[in-house]
């Protein structure tokens, strides 16, 4: 695996870093001593099938390194430590264990198996759907029970979102792609009968009748972290899984009449399900389509079918790298050379490729991006250019190494350099900044739930700990992961685990906020955990391709 450089600044020379599953090589400085945990590291050298650079996954590998390449992991074997479970560990800060406990009282049980966790345990109010198991909210829950050593649980939510994969999908009279996973699904008791169904949602009960586009992706990504973690790949190499990675591959690499490889996506198809202007190319889907394909070619199997789609998926990932590192990137350099673009080009050479007009710059941009720092605007498309902050994104693109080591560091810069826009009083802002009058009227439909710097218009999620501590650990930057830990742990317990804060600072909660949201708590947990022991980041990180070389350095455009 190649090492990452890291930049120190004044916090320390970093000199690098290299991650082996989980377990880190430490050179001349210890990464502990950023956490204030010194401790000692046992080093296993091992390149894993994941970290191998795509033209070496190319259907024309020797047999050598397909021999070697086989052998992804061994049974029984961890891709970290095992999280402490011990007093000492629960008693290191007070909320802990009362995270710990809404946490298990959130777990949900069909025929006596655990299966996941529910939305929320709000009593106060309407259950409505929080009462399900959603597919991306149980990612933060499985990682933290992973790391707690505690496997079954996931492992019986993959193969039942699996089996409810495989059920026939419609809305209305149009049936579904076979490989659409659903967004949630509910445990029915029937007292009469004494027994137990499980009724799933595929978006035919959702708002805007959406199908989740980012299920599938998730699914994916949670399988290699439990492959990760156990060290097992039987889960993975079960024939119904491998046909469940395929199911979903062919919908999202089927041939149309596409000119671009990132995924054009409905309004409302990922954590913002609601209509907020993000149809097109969301940089949430596509961060996370690219952190799947490269998880997907950690699990295919080697044989007929697998070699296929991986071929595919090479192919797929260059494309997508190139595109997304081109044309959705933004730094000061960037956004000059768009405010002077000339429109109307028509040829090869066109700077302009998407016929942007520089008069659709929106004002607050110029003041957002610092000096140093940037990052990928939330969308691309032609003549449509919208230039708002997304967290996931971004945090899921240095974690899949979408986002090269310059840029990785950049987008760190632009959190510590727009620290009260972007955190605030609570962390951490789903997009920034909000829309808002006549805007929010023509984005929204006039919908009473996004307001400005409210829900998904700019409303702070806790959930979101959990990603912005492993992009900080990735790019050696844990005292930011610290400071908005820090800040969480001030008013999270004091104010029953809420869904999310309202306000431009992230100061209220939030006016439609359920308490004892599960991923607030859950992501709370696996930010604290990944912080006191790092080796943790192995389950949900990537490292970079050297092959994959970045078109120029950050400090240049990114035009072509």
């Amino acid at each position: 695996m190649s090492p990452i450089a890291l930049d120190g600044g004044q916090k320390g020379s970093v000199k690098s870093i290299e991650t082996v599953g989980t377990i880190f090589e430490i050179e001349d400085y210890d990464l502990f001593k950023l956490l204030d945990r010194p401790r000692s590291i046992n080093v296993e050298r091992n390149k894993s099938f994941d970290e191998r650079p795509f033209n070496e996954l190319s259907i024309t590998l020797s047999s050598r390194i397909l021999d070697h390449l086989d052998n992804v992991s061994t049974p029984g074997r961890r891709s970290g430590f095992s999280t402490p479970r011990s007093n000492s560990y629960i008693e290191s800060h007070p909320i802990i264990a009362e995270a710990w406990d809404a946490l298990k009282r959130s777990m949900v049980y069909f025929r006596e198996q655990p299966v996941g966790t529910i939305a929320a345990l709000d009593h106060s109010v309407d259950e409505l759907n929080y009462d399900q198991v959603f597919v991306r909210d149980f990612v933060p829950s499985a990682l933290a029970f992973l790391m707690n050593g505690e496997e079954a649980i996931v492992k019986n939510f993959l193969l039942k979102t699996l089996r409810l994969q495989s059920w026939e999908k419609k809305v209305d009279l149009f049936q579904l792609g076979a490989g659409v996973m659903p967004a949630s699904f509910k445990v029915h008791h029937d007292p009469v009968r004494n027994t137990e169904t499980l009724n799933a949602d595929f978006g035919e009960s959702a708002i805007g009748r959406v199908a989740p586009v980012d299920s599938g992706f998730w699914w994916i990504i949670l399988l290699r972290a439990y492959t990760k973690s156990t060290g097992d790949s039987s889960l993975a190499e079960m024939p119904e899984c491998q046909r469940g990675m395929r199911l979903i591959l062919s919908l999202c690499l089927s041939e149309g009449f596409d000119t671009f490889p990132t995924l054009l996506c409905a309004d409302g198809c990922c954590m913002i399900d609601r209509r907020m202007g993000i149809y097109g190319y969301p940089i949430e889907i596509q961060a996370l389509f690219f952190m799947s394909l490269r998880c997907a070619l950690a699990l295919l199997k080697q044989d007929v079918e697998g070699k296929e789609f991986m071929d595919r998926i090479v192919k797929r990932l260059h494309a997508l790298s190139y595109h997304m590192r081109s044309y959705f990137w933004l730094d000061l350099k960037q956004l000059n050379d768009i405010y002077r673009y000339k429109t109307e080009e028509y040829s090869h050479t066109a700077v302009n490729k998407f016929n942007v007009m520089p008069d659709s710059l929106p004002d607050w941009v110029f003041d957002f991006v610092p000096t140093r720092g940037g990052y990928f605007i939330g969308n691309v498309s032609p003549a449509r250019m919208d230039f708002r902050w997304f967290c996931l994104g971004n945090c899921v693109a240095i974690l899949s190494a979408l986002a090269t080591p310059e840029q990785a560091s950049a987008i760190m810069d632009l959190i510590e350099s727009r620290w009260e826009e972007l955190v605030g009083e609570m962390p951490l802002k789903i997009c920034y900044p909000a829309i808002e009058s006549h805007e929010w009227q023509i984005v929204t439909g006039c919908d009473p739930k996004n307001t400005r710097w409210s829900y998904h218009n700019g409303g702070s999620w806790p959930v979101l700990l959990w990603l912005l501590t492993a992009a900080c650990i990735k790019t050696g930057r844990p005292q930011i992961a610290r400071r908005a830990i820090d800040l969480a742990e001030s008013r999270l317990s004091k104010d029953q685990w809420p869904e999310y804060y309202d306000g431009k600072l992230g100061r209220y909660v939030g006016k439609q906020a359920r308490k004892f949201q599960t991923w607030s708590i859950s992501g709370y947990l696996v930010a604290k955990m990944m912080l006191d022991d790092p080796s943790h980041l192995g389950m949900i990180s990537l490292e970079e391709d050297k092959q994959m070389k970045p078109l120029v350095k950050r400090s240049n455009s990114w035009t072509c």
